[in-house]
This record gives C-alpha cells, sequence and structure tokens, in this order.
C-alpha cells in the first residue's frame, strides 16, 4: 500500500509542477524557464541551445534576450533580393568591450545573441586563461555575402548570403598581442588558445568551421547558424 501510494505521488508530482506552471502560479528561475528570455550574462545550461534556436521561429524573442541581459541593440531594415538573399530580421553587430574590425558587420540576430554568448562565455574566459589578458578587438573577413558555398556557380547558397554568418581571422589582446590565423594554428599557446575558442564556439553557433576542416578554411574561423550542425 505504501509502495503505491509513494509511486503515485512521483507520478502526479511533475504533473502538478506542469499544471502549476502552465497556470503561472510557479515559475522557476529565469534561466530554467522555457518561457522566459534567454539571459546572455548566464552561464549556459540545457535550454540555451532551445532559446537559440527559437529566435530563428520567433524573432521577437531575439530582441527580448537583449534586452533581458541589459544589451543594447541596433535593428536594421529588412532589405527584399532579387537574386535570393534577403536580409531579415538583421542587426548591426556590437560587441561588449570588443572592437569589431575592420567594421561592425551586419549579421542576423540569433548570429548575434549566439556571438555575444560566445564571446562572454567562451573568447574572454580562455584569453584569460592562455594569456592572463582579455580580447579587445577581432578582425572579421565579412558576414553578408550574396553567393552559394564557396562561391561555386552553382548549389546551395551559403549563410553568408543572408548574414546568417560570420568568418573570424584574428584576436587583439589588450597588452597588443595579435592571434592570427593561419599562422598561430600550431603555434603553442597560440594555437592551444585558438583550439578552445573553435570548441567553445560550437556551443553558441550551428556550424563552425576552421583549419581543420579542409584548406578552404585554413585562414579563418567560419561560423553561423544555419540548418547544419558541424563541429570541424
Amino acid at each position: 500500500m505504501v509502495g503505491r501510494l509513494v509511486l503515485l505521488l512521483l507520478l502526479l508530482g511533475p504533473l502538478g509542477l506542469a499544471g502549476a506552471y502552465w497556470s503561472g502560479f510557479w515559475r522557476p528561475p529565469p534561466a530554467w524557464d522555457l518561457a522566459a528570455p534567454l539571459d546572455i550574462r548566464a552561464e549556459p545550461n540545457l535550454l540555451t541551445s532551445w532559446k537559440l534556436a527559437r529566435m530563428e521561429l520567433q524573432p521577437e524573442s531575439c530582441a527580448e534576450a537583449f534586452a533581458a541581459s541589459g544589451r543594447s541593440l541596433r535593428r536594421l531594415p529588412d532589405r527584399s533580393s532579387d537574386h535570393g538573399c534577403p536580409l531579415e530580421n538583421v542587426v548591426r553587430l556590437e560587441g561588449d568591450g570588443v572592437t569589431l574590425q575592420p567594421s561592425r558587420p551586419t549579421v542576423t540576430c540569433p548570429m548575434a545573441a549566439a556571438w555575444a554568448l560566445f564571446e562572454r562565455h567562451a573568447l574572454q574566459p580562455a584569453a584569460e586563461r592562455h594569456f592572463n589578458s582579455w580580447v579587445v578587438a577581432v578582425r572579421h573577413l565579412g558576414s553578408y555575402a550574396c553567393r552559394n558555398v564557396y562561391g561555386r556557380a552553382e548549389g546551395r547558397r551559403s549563410e553568408h548570403a543572408t548574414a546568417n554568418a560570420l568568418d573570424i581571422a584574428g584576436f587583439t589582446l589588450a597588452d597588443g598581442r595579435e592571434i592570427r590565423l593561419p599562422r598561430d594554428w600550431d603555434r603553442g599557446e597560440a594555437g592551444a588558445f585558438l583550439r578552445e575558442l573553435r570548441d567553445g564556439a560550437c556551443h553558441s553557433f550551428k556550424a563552425v568551421l576552421g583549419p581543420d576542416y579542409n584548406a578552404a578554411h585554413a585562414d579563418h574561423f567560419h561560423l553561423d547558424r544555419g540548418r547544419w550542425s558541424r563541429c570541424s
């Protein structure tokens, strides 16, 4: 009898919590609340990837995430295209204490959110661990380019064609040191730093391609929030 009662409580407990949640009577902490915006400042958890993915279906949730995180967001107008390269839900990418060089690129809002997570939870902690410094500038090779994958005449469109990708080539530390691809990929501490960044980026972006992927990516990290997942 006692065993059955315990089993019943175990079964009804989650149902009771679910009912309390959907009725609004009880809410978990925001970081664990499915309905709460993503907080970029919070340590990533099991719901982080889900909340990032939600931004692609519910664009307003991206702006809500920046507002909830105390971050500004410079939204840009949508732009149609006769060549299959429209710009929708795009923003001007701003670093948090990090300058994007040679200019601030245009990216989709989910890309900006993924970058903010990467910068806070992967980039700066890695710089602190490897160099006892922090990154003040990031050199990129561009985001928006109306083209197919690898610039081929045939084939599917690149994620760059909708500003849903960013290519990163180098980093400048606060003490003036520069870490660059491909020069530093296999060079001691700098190489270890770059490989940690590659692995860390895979937690925020869907596809992360670098020198280990192929020769076309020897001089940069390709980061995107597209349909295909790859960390290489």
